[in-house]
């Protein structure tokens, strides 16, 4: 994350903006973040009881889901009282204390232009229509505090993205327009500006206005030339909504180590996938890559991806959205923290949203909305 030490100080995690206090925009320091809550006299030594119970305080915040492009092969479903065509719906959400889950509005191969660009605005309203269909189960939400409330209400926060990079068709005003209509994750790949070679002049034209929007870049999938470039003129936090560690299992959605590194420096967050190409067929296997990612990124730069309903196989009993309390009791059998799996399932990915909106708040100030062509800049 490129240096922000003319705008803002770096910090681990960004609490909430006190709009009464106007120098939290344009002083040196964000707010103070609340602290982690953990598990007090936990007497129970029991791992899925003591995941339960971590898991009630601290649910999970799931970075990938495919279920809205899944709905659209169905004639009738009902997520609240259960659908067993997917293997997402509320019933399931709750046994396995979900949270939040980001939908992904991701495209099949081959549409590339407007039809992109209809596309994905169709999946868009399709999210909002199952949201607004679902009212006692889902709750859309646009920043940490409306995915906190949804949370405090009983409700699933939905959140709307990733999009894929060829939904913009390469125009910035696409871009702002999708982030309107509430766009919060673009996925910097399949583009010609963000490709083996990296990011052109475009692409990083593309990477400021999303810090200045508050969108989140995705860096799933993309070379790794085009990730570190992202990591250097990045003013907020970037994502991997769907990456585990190339050293356990050579995926090239994967990170090498030396990237995970990096990511962790720059405070960004790696999701780990719950599919058994990337991350292996037991839960076992997810925890190692966990572990691994905990490791050299740091407590504070790893989460979680379940991908479910996107068409990839699953790890054994991590089948569906229900499975998440079995992979919090296997790593507290390694010995993870109370502490790290609050982060792991819940802190992080807040951490990250409330820093974008953070940085997006300071960027208004001194940047007006970028007016640039992919022709001019990249010829």
């Amino acid at each position: 994350m490129a240096d922000l030490q003319d705008e803002l100080h770096s910090t681990a995690e960004v609490g909430e903006l006190d709009l009464d206090h106007p120098e939290q925009l344009t002083g040196l320091a964000p707010p103070a973040a609340e602290p982690v809550a953990v598990l007090g006299g936990e007497t129970d030594t029991d791992p899925l009881a003591r995941a339960h119970a971590l898991l009630a305080d601290h649910p999970v915040a799931d970075g990938y889901s495919g279920l809205a492009w899944a709905l659209r092969r169905l004639s009738w479903y009902d997520l609240e009282l259960g659908e067993s065509a997917v293997d997402t719906d509320v019933p399931r959400l709750r046994e396995g204390h979900v949270g939040a889950l980001f939908w992904s509005l991701h495209l099949p191969g081959g549409l590339a232009g407007e039809r992109a660009v209809g596309a994905t605005l169709e999946q868009l309203d399709l999210v909002k229509t199952v949201v607004a269909a679902h009212p006692e189960g889902l709750r859309m939400a646009h920043s940490a505090a409306q995915v906190t409330d949804a949370r405090n209400c009983g409700r699933v926060a939905v959140l709307l993205g990733p999009a894929g990079a060829a939904a913009l068709d390469d125009s910035l005003g696409i871009l702002r327009a999708l982030h309107a209509l509430g766009l919060r994750v673009l996925t910097l790949s399949g583009a010609s500006w963000a490709g083996e070679n990296g990011l052109t002049r475009f692409g990083e034209e593309v990477v400021r206005e999303l810090n200045r929007l508050g969108v989140l870049a995705d860096l799933s999938g993309a070379s790794d030339a085009t990730v570190r470039r992202a990591l250097t003129i990045s003013k907020a936090p970037l994502m991997c909504t769907r990456s585990a560690a190339r050293a356990l299992r050579p995926h090239p959605a994967n990170l090498p180590d030396d990237v995970l590194v990096e990511l962790g420096a720059a405070q960004g967050l790696c999701l780990v996938p719950l599919t058994a190409e990337q991350t292996g067929p037991t839960v076992r296997d997810v925890a190692d890559h966990l572990d691994h990612v905990r490791e050299l990124a740091g407590p504070g730069s790893v989460g979680l991806s379940g991908t479910y309903d996107s068409g990839a196989a699953h790890p054994q009993d991590l089948s569906d959205a229900s499975g998440y309390p079995r992979l919090i009791a296997e790593l507290l059998g390694r010995g993870w923290s109370e502490t790290d799996l609050a982060l792991l399932t819940w802190g992080n990915v807040q951490r990250v949203l409330r820093t974008a909106d953070f940085t997006s708040r300071a960027a208004r100030q001194r940047r007006e909305p970028s007016m640039a062509r992919i022709a001019e800049l990249d010829g």
